[in-house]
């Protein structure tokens, strides 16, 4: 297998899991929040967000610092250094899971009752503490893996793990809830989950390391170099590569931390304890598992062409740099603004086809809005982390950070709960604004150029046709069980939107003929039928 084969199984491989992943996280949502009140939507949120943040302290970037140190030696044919290396970063993981338990286990009270201001999650927290002993582990074999060009095992083992995390938390729920436990025991038993999910995540990572020792002893690797690198001097590299990573990777936990920690302490005097309760609960447990969905497919395809833009970059080839930079942005942001689009005006039918009420189908519609900035914030931070400038992006997202704490505290005091979505997408921006005044001294390049208005143009339409058929489908439920109505109303109002969206690209010349050829294959299927609507003096122009 070629190197650019074996480097596009290995991403579609990622991809699929990272959309698996996503996807059972999402059905993991629908169910508990029929199970949930108020107070164990806000208590299940409070605890993922907050250990989904320690996580990604203990683990972000390390993996594939690790991944990138273990594939360079064994490309010079030094195994027994890359085994040390491995061995170092197990060690580290293994103490930084204890610590990460214990900080989270002993501070769960104090984090609920003084910051969160939702005493009741402590419990949900305490019971999520245990899934950090054995994550930063699992991450580290991942990377290991990667760097053996295996991705298999990284992917398997993240399926297997949401699967166990989803099926054990959902049937927790359910059991605790038939026996009568209120929902702050509920809350803490669906979060429990995500230990029983490591558990079986961290086996199948056992399995390959097997299989794989098997197979080195068959090859004969040679492990008994008598070479003894220095712990201090991997650690070094390790964390020097990494912490930037870590840093930049840090901005949605740290978003969605910020939210859960200062909701219902910015609301309480607004709107009353109950009422902000509510609020969060719902932004936790369905705006935010609705919107994680728009970045999956964007940054998927954004994330295939990094590793050609850090070989322009290395090779200094400007030309070849300034067309994948282009290349990736404006595949990113075409591809995620019609699924934006579509749930963000169809938002209470999304609402009431998956959750157990219609309250709350602004927060929804406001949150998936902004994440088209998010979308742009992560292409352009791993176009940056690709050209070497991981500590530039780490700053710019502390900055980012620092406008959403500000813009949180402002922005609450006049629009309540949707202050803060604001402030979310208002970092989101200012992280995005930063990174391309970055690359544009970097590389001299153009999104869009002229085609801003035509792409405007085409997502106002394209919205407000969605927006009219979804009030109009409303009215279904007059007609038909409730639940029926919301899924025809959301499957012609995506359909629509989509293909309104994409024939407007084309009549209006945002896209042409001679740029998609440049698209990856599964658009350019659909995006080359649709190139024969394009007026003539378009294609002139052009």
């Amino acid at each position: 297998m070629s190197k650019k084969e074996s480097f596009v199984k290995g991403t579609l491989i990622l991809a699929a899991a990272a959309l698996v992943a996503r996807v059972l996280g999402l059905a993991q949502r629908v169910p508990l929040d029929h199970i949930f009140d108020d107070i164990g939507r806000a208590s299940f949120g409070v605890s993922n967000n907050i250990y989904l943040m320690l996580l990604t302290v203990a683990t972000a970037g390390i993996p594939s610092t690790l991944s990138k140190m273990v594939s360079e030696r064994y490309a010079l044919n030094r195994p027994e250094e890359a085994r040390q290396v491995y061995h170092a970063a197990l060690l580290f993981s293994a103490a930084a899971g204890v610590i990460m338990t214990a900080l989270l286990y002993f501070g769960a009270p104090f984090y609920a009752t003084h910051i969160a201001d939702v005493p009741e999650s402590a419990m949900a927290v305490r019971a999520i503490a245990p899934a950090l002993l054995l994550f930063p582990a699992i991450a580290m074999m991942r990377g290991y893996f990667q760097g053996r060009n295996n991705m298999m095992a990284g992917g398997i083992s993240q399926i297997v793990e949401q699967v166990a995390r989803v099926v054990t938390a959902i049937i927790l729920a359910y059991i605790l809830l038939q026996q009568g436990y209120n929902n702050t025991v509920i809350s803490a038993g669906a979060s429990f989950g995500s230990v029983l999910g490591s558990i079986a995540a961290f086996g199948v990572m056992i399995y390959f390391a097997l299989k794989l020792r098997r197979a080195d002893k068959a090859l004969n690797l040679n492990y008994n170099s008598s070479q003894k690198l220095p712990q201090w001097s991997v650690y070094k590299d390790i964390f020097t590569l990494s912490i930037p990573i870590v840093l930049a990777s840090l901005t949605i936990p740290v978003v969605n931390v910020i939210d859960t920690s200062l909701a219902v302490p910015l609301l309480i005097d607004q709107i009353g304890r109950e009422n902000a309760t509510a609020a969060l609960g719902i932004l936790t447990t369905r705006a935010q598992s609705v919107a994680g969905i728009p970045p999956v497919l964007a940054i998927a395809l954004g994330t295939s062409l990094i590793p050609v833009i850090s070989a322009a970059y290395a090779r200094r080839d400007e030309t070849h740099l300034k067309r994948q930079v282009t290349l990736a942005l404006r595949i990113s942001i075409l591809t995620g603004m019609p699924i934006v689009v579509a749930l963000a005006v169809a938002a209470y039918s999304v609402n009431g086809l998956l959750f157990s009420g219609l309250e709350g189908s602004g927060i929804v519609a406001m949150l998936t809005l902004g994440t088209i900035f998010q979308i742009t914030m992560m292409t352009t931070n791993s176009i940056l982390l690709g050209m070497g400038k991981s500590r530039i992006s780490m700053y710019y997202v502390l900055a980012g950070i620092m406008v959403k704490l500000a813009g949180s505290f402002l922005l609450s005091k006049v629009f309540g709960i949707y202050g803060i979505i604001g402030a979310t997408a208002l970092c989101f921006i200012v992280i995005t604004w930063l990174n391309l005044r970055m690359l544009k001294s970097i590389v001299n390049f153009e999104i869009m150029g002229k085609r801003w208005g035509g792409f405007a143009l085409a997502v106002l339409i394209s919205g407000g046709i969605g927006y009219g058929l979804n009030q109009a489908g409303i009215k279904l439920t007059e007609v038909m069980p409730e639940r029926l109505a919301y899924l025809i109303v959301c499957l012609v109002v995506g359909t629509v939107v989509v293909i309104v969206y994409l024939v407007l690209l084309v009549v209006l010349g945002v896209i042409s003929r001679q740029e998609i050829a440049g698209y990856p294959r599964a658009l350019q299927k659909i995006l080359n039928p649709l190139m024969k609507l394009q007026p003539a003096r378009v294609r002139m122009r052009e």
